[in-house]
């Protein structure tokens, strides 16, 4: 058995980084690196590169709305020629630090944005195909099911599904929103339990005690996160132990 272990890294604001990335990358397999719109800057994507290379983890593009005062966590619906070009900018200004681009993830608002606006879908991988015929090579998409799956396949991308092991899960299989009860998972007992659970059974628990069926190939853990370390540290250790191999898919 074996699955991907992805964080959110590279996730500087202001020249101070929100992550121990150096810890993070030790135990993960796959860091969606901020692309400089929410968060990041240059130096931080060199940086995050430069680690990336020393732990042998894949890199993907985080790119986001164009927000850094609300870290890419408020909704917006902008043209879809614009988002095109906002997100091809962010994928460049990544491959330019030096990173061999395995895969984007969309962060924050535009991640859920992407599940049911197929107009912003497919302005994401509209941009992510551009990309990929440059490079010569197909560019998967991470993310949850919906129109960003569709828009992938549209575009001739792979898409590929993840779960969340520190976010809630409403009995309808969406995130918990941020700010309401249960959204965010701390411990990291129960974190590492969910990643077994996840990868064994393909099963996750929703906040009313739901079971969810998700088929997911990458689980992912927030770097901005409290207890991200730890519960990294955890999840790694309960997945070493069961014979679980961790590798990124790209």
């Amino acid at each position: 058995m074996r699955v991907d272990l992805n964080a959110d890294l590279g996730e500087t604001v202001d020249g101070v980084p929100t992550a121990d990335d150096e810890a993070m990358f030790a135990v993960i397999s796959s860091a969606n690196v901020a692309c400089g719109s929410h968060a990041g800057d240059a130096a931080s994507m060199r940086d995050a590169v430069e680690r990336a290379a020393r732990f042998g983890v894949a890199v993907g593009a985080h790119p986001s709305y164009d927000d850094r005062a609300h870290f890419g966590r408020v909704r917006r619906d902008p043209a879809p020629a614009d988002l095109r070009a906002s997100v091809a900018a962010q994928l460049a200004a990544l491959a330019a630090a030096g990173a061999d681009l395995r895969y984007v993830k969309p962060h924050g608002a535009l991640y859920h944005a992407v599940i049911d606006d197929p107009r912003q879908a497919h302005a994401v991988t509209a941009a992510v195909a551009d990309l990929s015929e440059r490079l010569g090579r197909a560019l998967p998409v991470l993310g949850m099911p919906g129109a960003i799956a569709e828009a992938a396949a549209s575009a001739g991308l792979p898409f590929v599904q993840e779960a969340f092991l520190d976010r809630g899960y409403t009995a309808r299989g969406f995130l918990v929103p941020r700010g309401e009860p249960g959204a965010l998972v701390e411990d990291p007992a129960v974190v590492a339990d969910r990643a077994l659970r996840l990868v064994r059974a393909g099963e996750v628990e929703a906040v009313d005690g739901t079971r969810i069926a998700v088929d997911a190939a990458s689980l992912c853990l927030h770097g901005d996160t409290p207890s991200a370390v730890a519960m990294a540290r955890a999840v790694r250790a309960a997945l070493d132990t069961a014979g679980i191999m961790v590798r990124a898919p790209w």
